[in-house]
């Protein structure tokens, strides 16, 4: 008895009976309790960009609310997901890093180097020439190179996937507003290489309307970007069915500072336009759908860029079901791209444990494929490290977290299964806006999305600017030692000079016969079918034609499309990084950073906390913070702020000892210094007048406006704003 081993089953262990669970009833009385008679709605619930109140708690009866909360992956409407299990032997992401490289020869070596360090689809971007239908030398300085790589000829696209298997390699083409062209010069390059269309998956990706939004303007017509996209996706249903040809891109509508809801609700009614377009052109929507491919950024907000993910993959699914499409045709193709947005220039190493986060949310959401952002993307072209260290951030999820043996990891969570059908109900309702205007295309021309997101920008900047929303680094924590990284932006014009040197080299060694006879029955095709007229297109891009001349004989007489109000992509740290720029500009012109000095009344315990906030405050600009610990009379305090030669003097302590030391204070040092600005660390309510009268200029609190304030005060003491 006595070498016997006690196991659990021997202790007297009844957990329910010992801890009897607690009612919602009790613990939001205990709560509220706690609270002080603050209304717990208000004090403990969080107010999102999509209009939601997160609750602080979620219960197995907020699902009870929900319409059909049972849902199985694998099954329409594919809330969790569009496979039943993880594929035997596969990975249920592609790692898609956006490879960089304005030279088809550049690109081909970065891609080369992270195809054989983890990347598993090739990711690749047309440059800004490229994406408006003209050749290298047709372009402009900034434009041939920018965005991506360029791409003329087939020759472009035989150097930059040298040595690339495109029966094994997922092969993804951001073409732009045109996709067309793109997909002949890779079958004729297939062709060449005597392989197999039929075994390449992928996506030449069409979007005209996200190319509308980025630029304002397109190329051509919109009419005859759809004619160009119904014959593609004709042609790859018949001959490359496992390439997709349609793409929405609302990680747009994410960069340019909107909502999750509005990312959701737009790029759905985007797919919608497509859809309609497609099959008003004589396709079927079970050929349409499967060839349509979604982006969605992912940003900070952890659980609500998994519910949106959930949510897009339920809404995509009833849009196809109202349409007629089957099962198949209602899945939704996912990529996913860490934000742009949140992402910043100082202190740029936080931007590793955002993508993080950031990518956590999309594989945990369901994403298809996915690119991690380099952290030094804000900065210009990343550099190898940066870009190893984005593609382990994918591959470390997967082989040490093990997220590929999961489906839908936060399915049956209270509080993801309920803030997902918030986000799909908010999200429908904007999208019948946009359909009682008539689609996606109306709404654009009369400017209703760009409205909707320039208000939620607005709201963004605000919070930004009055540091609600802190963006670690820059708003708040500046790290004022850090070494800047190097920016290492693209020699636009050496680019331009060299691109526009080959393809003319190109041009002199074409075999002028068989190039002028294709091309002159390219211009004589008129309206034919599908098939003939991406026959007679291969047959050009083999015999030398470029990208410029396919745009000339299929789009020459075509009208151009409307102007629009674009989307403004920015960074939300922009304002306070233009802040830190022009101080550093000032200290390179002047040789010193403008100085703040701190005028701490009374004991530690007083100042401390305000201290501690003025700092930081100021230098987020980039100010240079004095502080000489407390002072015991005012007359000391002015004294030591005349000699510090700051141009700004923070009195920091308390709303009771202000009465007594801020009328001495300020007016010894308006008397002697009238140009130095008196700032006060809070805002008493009733003491503000009295303040202000007796010399100071503002007041620096939890609610203000830091960046407007901060840029007042640069201004004062003559640093040019940038």
């Amino acid at each position: 008895m006595a070498d016997r081993k006690h196991t659990l089953d021997d202790l007297p262990l009844n957990l329910r009976d010992d801890f009897p669970p607690p009612t919602y009833e009790a613990w939001r009385k205990e709560a509220e309790r706690s609270l002080k008679g603050a209304a717990l709605d208000k004090a403990l619930a969080t107010q999102t960009y999509e209009g939601i109140a997160l609750q602080p708690i979620y219960r197995k009866e907020d699902l009870e609310k929900l319409p059909s909360p049972e849902s199985f992956p694998g099954f329409a409407p594919y809330l969790r997901g569009s496979r039943a299990a993880p594929p035997a032997g596969g990975a249920p992401w592609l790692i898609a890093q956006e490879i960089p490289g304005a030279a088809p020869g550049e690109f081909n070596e970065a891609l080369r180097h992270d195809l054989q360090r983890g990347q598993t689809a090739v990711y690749m971007l047309l440059d800004l020439a490229a994406r408006a239908g003209l050749d290298s030398d047709q372009g402009e300085v900034g434009q041939v190179g920018a965005g991506g790589v360029t791409l003329s000829t087939l020759k472009d696209l035989e150097t930059a996937l040298h040595g690339v298997d495109s029966e094994k390699i997922p092969l993804y083409i951001n073409a732009g507003c045109s996709g067309l062209f793109g997909a002949v010069f890779l079958a004729a390059l297939l062709k060449k290489r005597g392989k197999i269309l039929s075994a390449v998956s992928g996506a030449i990706e069409t979007d005209p309307l996200g190319e509308w939004l980025r630029t304002g303007s397109l190329p051509v017509a919109l009419a005859q970007l759809y004619d160009e996209m119904a014959v593609l996706t004709s042609w790859a249903t018949s001959h490359a069915p496992g390439l997709q040809t349609v793409a929405v891109h609302g990680d747009l509508f994410h960069n340019a500072g909107g909502s999750a809801v509005q990312e959701l609700a737009f790029s759905v009614a985007a797919g919608a336009e497509y859809l309609r377009e497609l099959l008003s052109r004589n396709l079927a929507i079970d050929d349409i759908a499967p060839r349509l491919r979604f982006t969605f950024a992912l940003g900070p907000n952890f659980f609500m860029e998994i519910a949106k993910l959930r949510a897009a993959r339920m809404l995509w699914s009833k849009v196809v079901g109202e349409f007629g499409g089957g099962e198949e045709a209602q899945k939704m193709r996912i990529h996913a791209r860490t934000s742009i947005w949140n992402k910043t220039i100082y202190d740029p190493y936080v931007n590793l444990l955002r993508a993080t986060t950031e990518a956590f949310s999309g594989i945990a959401g369901g994403c298809g494929s996915l690119h991690v952002g380099a952290f030094d993307e804000p900065a210009g072209m990343p550099s190898d490290f940066s870009r190893r260290i984005a593609r382990n951030t994918q591959i470390i999820l997967k082989e040490e977290g093990h997220l590929d043996r999961v489906i839908d990891p936060a399915g049956g969570s209270w509080y993801v299964e309920t803030l997902t059908r918030q986000v799909a109900e908010k999200a429908w309702k904007l999208f019948q806006e946009v359909e009682a205007l008539g689609g996606m295309f109306r709404a654009l021309e009369k400017g209703f999305p760009q409205e909707h997101i320039s208000e939620a920008a607005k709201k963004r900047a605000e919070n930004v600017a009055k540091r609600k929303d802190k963006i670690i680094g820059t708003n708040i924590y500046p790290n004022l030692q850090e070494e800047p990284l190097p920016g290492r932006q693209p020699d636009y014009p050496a680019i331009f000079r060299e691109q526009a040197r080959n393809l003319k080299n190109f041009r002199d060694s074409r075999v002028p016969g068989p190039h002028l006879r294709s091309l002159e029955k390219l211009f004589q095709m008129g309206n034919a079918q599908p098939d003939r007229l991406m026959e007679a297109l291969i047959e050009a891009a083999l015999a030398g034609a470029t990208l410029g001349e396919f745009c000339k004989a299929l789009r020459s007489g075509k009208d151009a499309a409307p102007l629009i109000n674009p989307l403004e992509l920015h960074r939300g740290a922009e304002i306070f990084e233009n802040l830190r720029r022009a101080m550093e500009a000032h200290r390179e012109k002047t040789g010193a950073l403008p100085k703040v000095f701190l005028a701490n009344m009374g004991a530690v315990s007083r100042y401390k906390a305000r201290a501690d906030f003025s700092a930081g405050f100021f230098q987020v600009a980039g100010f240079e913070v004095l502080d000489q610990g407390g002072f015991s009379t005012p007359e000391e305090a002015a004294k030591a702020a005349l000699a510090s030669g700051a141009g700004i003097v923070a009195i920091c302590s308390t709303d009771e000892n202000y009465p007594a030391v801020v009328e001495p204070l300020a007016s010894r040092i308006k008397q002697a210094a009238p140009r130095m600005m008196v700032v006060l660390a809070g805002y008493p309510p009733d003491q503000v007048e009295a303040h202000r009268k007796a010399g100071v200029d503002e007041f620096i609190h939890i609610r203000a406006n830091a960046a407007e304030l901060l840029g007042k005060f640069m201004q004062h003491l003559g640093v040019g704003q940038i």
